[in-house]
C-alpha cells in the first residue's frame, strides 16, 4: 500500500502531458535524416572496422535495454504510451538502474547506429534528440508520476538515476 495521498480522478484518468505521440521518433527521425545526409555529403568516421563492430554491439545492446523496459511495463500490465494513464509504478527489471531505460536504450542505439554505419552526422546532432526527449517527454512524465504516486515516486526518484 502506498503512503502517498490518493490521486485525483483527473490524474488517474489522464497520462503525462507529453508533446510527442511516439517518443522513439525523436531518435528515429534525426537518425534517418542524418543517414540520408551522409549519402549526399559524406562525413565518414575513421577506425573501420572497429567502429562498425562497436556500433553493432552498442545498437543491439541499446535496443535490448529499450525492449527490456517495454517488456517490463507489459509484464506489470501498464502502458508504454506516455500520454496514457499508468496503472502502477514500475521499479523492477531495468527500472532498478534507470528511471528511463527505454529512452537510454534508444540513445545508445542511436549512437551505435552512427558508429555502425560510420558517419559523424548523427553524432554531431546527438544532443538534440536527447534534449528533446528530456524536455518534451521525461519532464512531463516525471511531473505526472509525482502527481500520480506522490512520495512513492519521489523515493524512487531519489534512489534511481534518470538515465544510467
Amino acid at each position: 500500500m502506498s503512503d502517498s495521498p490518493e490521486p485525483s480522478a483527473a490524474t488517474r484518468e489522464s497520462g503525462a502531458a507529453v508533446r510527442v505521440p511516439a517518443p522513439p521518433l525523436l531518435f528515429a527521425a534525426p537518425l534517418s535524416a542524418t543517414l540520408a545526409l551522409q549519402k549526399w555529403l559524406p562525413l565518414p568516421l575513421p577506425g573501420r572496422p572497429v567502429t562498425r563492430t562497436v556500433g553493432a554491439v552498442l545498437t543491439i545492446a541499446g535496443l535490448a535495454l529499450s525492449g527490456s523496459g517495454a517488456a517490463t511495463f507489459r509484464r506489470n500490465r501498464t502502458t508504454v504510451v506516455p500520454h496514457h494513464p499508468v496503472s502502477t509504478l514500475v521499479t523492477k527489471g531495468p527500472y532498478r538502474i534507470s528511471r528511463n531505460p527505454m529512452y537510454a536504450g534508444l540513445a545508445a542505439a542511436y549512437v551505435g547506429a552512427a558508429l555502425w554505419v560510420g558517419t559523424w552526422w548523427p553524432l554531431i546532432i546527438a544532443p538534440l534528440p536527447v534534449l528533446a526527449t528530456h524536455r518534451w517527454v521525461i519532464v512531463p512524465e516525471e511531473e505526472y508520476l509525482k502527481r500520480r504516486f506522490g512520495a512513492e515516486y519521489e523515493r524512487y526518484q531519489s534512489q534511481v538515476r534518470r538515465w544510467l
